[in-house]
């Protein structure tokens, strides 16, 4: 008498083609291996005779096809042979004793199939498909953690430079810098790092008090004539991407500021202030930019210090949220605590939220066309404020797409809708209108989302074929907004649109290919990884030329510091390894042109280093750190030592730096020439944000 089969003690939690080549399964719809490998991922439902069913694929905020997985969109290098032809399917193969039953041709196909499954199973490609973002590459710089996304993961092409920066500052170990030449110059560089950072510091104590216990409602606007211009520079430039005013509406309210400049609402106030602060920043210097800009920083403070009194009514409504908004901007903008944003963006959100924004006013109780479209504008601007905070913080997006339900905004001009209309008529996609670039930016939205989850959630595996396919997704949508934009330039589309939608979007490529790009170094499979984070670094810091952009990079923190930082990363990181491939090749002077081509890049980034100190950074080490790398360079390139060609260089940047500072300190009237003490009154004052570190770049080396 046949045996009963053995019923199981617990359920089979692994997909049947896992169990079946018995190798781990993570357990998703589909699970990582049968994409890979292209399989059918069933699972075995709680009975004693397996059956296999297809359960379907959940929706991760990207436009999969329902019948496929994400690697579905790869390009056509990474594709694996097909058996979508033959009478079975290798995702629900045969047990052994069916084989026996079947005719030799479908025993002969079922072996062919599996000689391919083993193949791809063992394939470079599978075996470093995987990268691990979290744990291991996690570290706290100033009580902040930082992961992946914020860490590019480089750090061995620097390791000269690390030694030098630590051995001058006391911390080094001594071995690479001792010689009779470089040892004065270490000795000279740990003291102009002391000078310039007590200076720093006495540069910020300058800078409005963070803890301004009441907002200053007392302070005077400009001259209606500049207060002008910076408004319409505001309107012509931010307003478009980040939609938080209906501009007919808020020029009313202005017009009421300067027949009454008493009897308007302190929201409104604000509002007004920090539009013109916000216009200001793309606004050339006239000699009194400076002062001007210290009064702006007033301004940003009053805001915030009124965001963060009592809950009141004045606060929890619309014109709450587009302060909200506009002092989050603000503070990017004049790098006033800029890379703190995502924990505001989070009271942001949740104000909003309590507000009822994530729903769609069709799911609300009535109200006005107007009133409508400007919760929808709004929703979709705090959305990517989200965005762009948790890829600056490594931080997890405070949000995901099944907990909204707010259509996009409407397709339509401002002064298309008012209180008065009852109805609007969206014009088409290919339209362009005041609102079609906010539009352009929420068409990627789920695709920059499904990148943060990845790269920041708490036990992400990336895969390479998700990065392929979501890289795709994104090098599409940016190419479509510039296409977009090309064909409507003489509707209003200017060269700060182009930039600004550009970076937003394509700044997301390289923390999404820096896991592999660090990889191709030594597998070759990868190089496409390393190829997208060069080109995007290059587009960063060459940007179409552009007055306005130009001085908000120069100024900018939060986001328009990111991706400078990113950039800077990549490209010094590919310079040394070309040098240095190129010295072992023995053809350091055969077509150089490449090279030259990354020896401008970190020059051009040497400049901007030098103007953001112009323009109000205190912090020199990446002056330093971009000097160090090109002298590194050129050493490679002539033979020369590279030990006391990073000290030079080092000591001269910072004696530059050390100069921009004393002449910035010296029209503040803020700095003492004798005090260098240790015991300096500043020791203890922390900046406004966290600066250009050596330990961005170098992540791998042992920190303090």
């Amino acid at each position: 008498m046949d045996r009963q089969a053995r019923r199981r003690r617990r359920p089979a939690l692994s997909c049947l083609e896992c169990r079946r080549r018995k190798i781990k399964c993570d357990r998703n719809d589909p699970c990582t291996n049968c994409t890979l490998n292209r399989c059918q991922c069933s699972f075995e439902p709680y009975s004693n005779e397996p059956v296999p069913i297809t359960r379907q694929q959940p929706y991760l905020g990207t436009q999969w096809p329902a019948t496929s997985s994400p690697s579905s969109s790869v390009a056509p290098a990474t594709k694996q042979y097909s058996t979508s032809s033959a009478p079975v399917d290798s995702g629900t193969r045969l047990p052994n004793r069916s084989l026996d039953k079947a005719s030799p041709d479908i025993r002969d196909l079922l072996n062919r199939v599996q000689k391919l499954e083993d193949a791809s199973v063992s394939s470079p490609v599978n075996s470093l498909s995987e990268a691990d973002v979290q744990d291991s590459q996690v570290t706290l710089n100033k009580t902040r953690m930082l992961g992946s996304s914020h860490r590019l993961g480089w750090g061995g092409e620097f390791s000269n430079i690390w030694e030098c920066y630590t051995e001058a500052i006391g911390d080094g170990n001594g071995s690479c810098f001792q010689g009779p030449e470089v040892r004065p110059l270490i000795t000279e560089i740990g003291e102009l790092i002391h000078k310039c950072k007590v200076i720093g510091r006495s540069l910020k104590m300058g800078r409005p008090s963070r803890g301004l216990s009441n907002p200053d409602f007392t302070v005077v606007l400009p001259s209606r004539e500049i207060a002008d211009v910076m408004v319409n520079l505001y309107f012509g430039s931010f307003e478009s991407t980040h939609r938080i005013l209906h501009p007919p509406t808020f020029r009313a309210e202005y017009d009421r500021y300067w027949a009454n400049p008493d009897g308007i609402p302190n929201g409104s106030r604000l509002k007004i202030l920090l539009v013109i602060g916000i216009g200001h920043s793309l606004h050339g210097g006239d000699g009194t930019d400076s002062t001007f800009r210290t009064t702006v920083h007033h301004w940003i403070h009053s805001a915030v210090t009124w965001l963060a009194g009592p809950l009141e009514k004045d606060r929890l409504n619309i014109t709450g949220l587009q302060v909200h908004c506009l002092t989050l901007l603000a503070r990017q903008i004049f790098s006033i605590g800029g890379d703190l944003v995502w924990m505001s963006v989070g009271s942001l959100i949740h104000q909003a939220m309590q507000m009822g924004l994530h729903r769609d006013p069709s799911h609300l109780p009535p109200m006005s066309v107007l009133q409508a479209e400007l919760r929808r504008r709004l929703w979709a601007t705090i959305l990517e404020l989200v965005l762009q905070s948790s890829l600056d913080t490594a931080m997890p997006p405070r949000i995901s797409l099944d907990e909204y339900d707010t259509l996009s905004p409407s397709n339509i001009n401002d002064d298309e809708m008012d209180e008065t209309i009852t109805t609007v008529h969206s014009h088409p996609k290919g339209t362009y209108t005041s609102t079609s670039l906010q539009l352009l930016l929420l068409e990627s939205l789920p695709t920059r989302l499904r990148i943060l989850q990845l790269l920041n959630g708490l036990r992400s595996q990336l895969s390479y074929l998700d990065v392929l396919a979501l890289s795709t997704e994104i090098t599409d949508a940016y190419r479509a907004c510039s296409n977009f934009m090309k064909e409507h330039e003489e509707q209003g589309v200017t060269p700060f649109h182009r930039n600004m939608v550009d970076y937003l979007i394509r700044r997301f490529l390289i923390p999404l290919h820096c896991p592999f790009a660090n990889k191709a170094k030594t597998n070759p499979l990868f190089h496409y990884s390393l190829t997208v984070s060069l080109d995007t670094a290059m587009a960063i810091i060459a940007p179409e030329p552009d007055q306005g952009f130009s001085r908000l990079i120069a100024i900018g923190g939060g986001m328009f510091r990111e991706g400078i930082r990113y950039a800077m990363s990549v490209i010094g990181v590919e310079i040394l390894s070309q040098v240095k491939t190129h010295q072992l090749d023995g053809t350091l002077n055969r077509n150089p042109s490449y090279v030259n081509l990354l020896k401008q890049g970190v020059k051009d980034m040497v400049e901007l280093s030098a103007e953001r100190i112009r323009q109000g950074e205190t912090n020199i080490k990446s002056h330093m750190f971009l000097s160090m790398v090109l002298a590194q360079v050129i050493a490679m390139e002539a033979g020369t030592s590279i030990e006391y060609s990073n000290a030079l260089s080092a000591r001269d940047s910072l004696l530059f730096c050390y100069g921009l500072l004393q002449a910035r300190a010296a029209a503040m009237s803020v700095f003492d020439e004798a005090d260098f003490s240790s015991t300096s009154p500043f020791a203890d004052q922390e900046g406004y944000g966290m600066d250009f570190d050596l330990e961005f770049f170098m992540p791998n080396a042992s920190f303090s």
